[in-house]
């Protein structure tokens, strides 16, 4: 049902409980056109909340809400305490009236902002309970600005590597609108590639993705604040950020650091085994050159200096580990020519 169906029809109902009221009670409202006038008023002030309070989630509305229940416990405290009595026949349908406007109008605020929360913000108000739609997953991921901006969670999930509903954060989207907006030519290059990746994401029909509003106001760093979001909906938390993941994993919120499964799915090399490579520089010992795999990986060639700038293959010798990777040492494959 389209909100605006819903606003004229409480519109109307208002307009039509207006013109009751000055009908069974004249007395508070003397005339008809009166009554019309006034519903209208009202019905048109809770709409115009309804436009004011789009920024905001069932989760605020749930903390408003709370704390209208402790006012009304006070007020009701105070109500029967008979501390102020009044006494006159206009009491009875005075407070009708005013018990009336508070539930129908709040009934109708927290029915529009009902429909304009995601699903997950209700395991804010009910917890260990979790809404799920028939035949879609159930796990949800939440996307950093970095991993975005990296493009190869793209790849992944057009490759059906990745399963679950795809949660951007309205405040991530923010960080990479003011990237794609920076005087700086490189950080505006990327944050328009970041961009460009999320449109690809969501052209994407095998996941769902989903823009999330919630916000952590209290908190001004992003990282906090995609930690928070993680654990709040139980999601698992994508990044390509070190220092991320490991605040993550201290939080008890499952992460999925995009170069440690590079490196985790990086070929493994054995000795004996054949690459083909472009022997791009000359060695540290005489007669070596040096090539590299298309991951970086540095091979070093023996009796190779006098093929450099050509595309040769070689057989493996040995594999030597450093604190900066491996190291491969190979000879070519095909006797040199003297």
């Amino acid at each position: 049902m389209s909100l605006w169906v819903l606003r004229i029809l409480f519109l109307s109902l208002c307009i039509l409980a207006g013109y009751a009221i000055s009908q069974v009670a004249p007395d508070l409202i003397s005339n008809g056109i009166y009554g019309v006038m006034i519903g209208f008023g009202f019905g048109g002030l809770l709409i115009a909340i309804d436009e004011m309070l789009k920024g905001f989630s069932l989760r605020a509305f749930s903390a408003a809400t709370f704390g209208l229940m402790l006012g009304a416990v006070v007020a009701w405290l105070i109500d029967r305490s008979e501390l102020f009595l009044f006494v006159g026949s206009q009491e009875a349908p005075t407070r009708w009236l005013i018990r009336l406007s508070l539930f129908v109008a709040f009934s109708y605020i927290g029915m529009i902002l009902a429909m304009r929360s995601n699903k997950e913000d209700f395991s804010l108000i009910i917890p260990y309970v979790r809404f799920a739609s028939e035949g879609k997953p159930t796990n949800l991921l939440v996307l950093d600005t970095n991993v975005i901006i990296d493009g190869r969670i793209a790849d992944l999930i057009e490759a059906n590597f990745l399963e679950g509903v795809v949660v951007v954060p309205r405040f991530v989207l923010r960080e990479l609108q003011l990237i794609a907006d920076s005087s700086d030519p490189i950080r505006r290059a990327r944050g328009r590639r970041g961009l460009e990746m999320l449109g690809r994401i969501q052209h994407n029909t095998r996941n769902e993705v989903k823009i999330h509003e919630g916000d952590f106001p209290e908190t001004q760093e992003v990282d906090a604040k995609l930690v928070q979001l993680a654990r709040v909906l139980g999601a698992k938390l994508i990044t390509n950020d070190y220092n991320l993941g490991k605040i993550a994993e201290l939080q008890s919120v499952q992460c999925i650091n995009l170069n440690e499964l590079a490196k985790a799915m990086k070929p493994v090399i054995l000795p004996g085994e054949t690459l083909n490579l472009k022997i791009v520089r000359e060695g540290r010992d005489k007669g070596q050159g040096i090539g590299y795999l298309g991951d970086g990986t540095m091979v070093v060639v023996n009796q190779a200096q006098g093929l450099i700038g050509q595309q040769i293959e070689v057989q493996v010798l040995s594999l030597l580990q450093t604190g900066a990777g491996i190291i491969i040492f190979a000879d070519p494959k095909s006797p040199v020519p003297a």
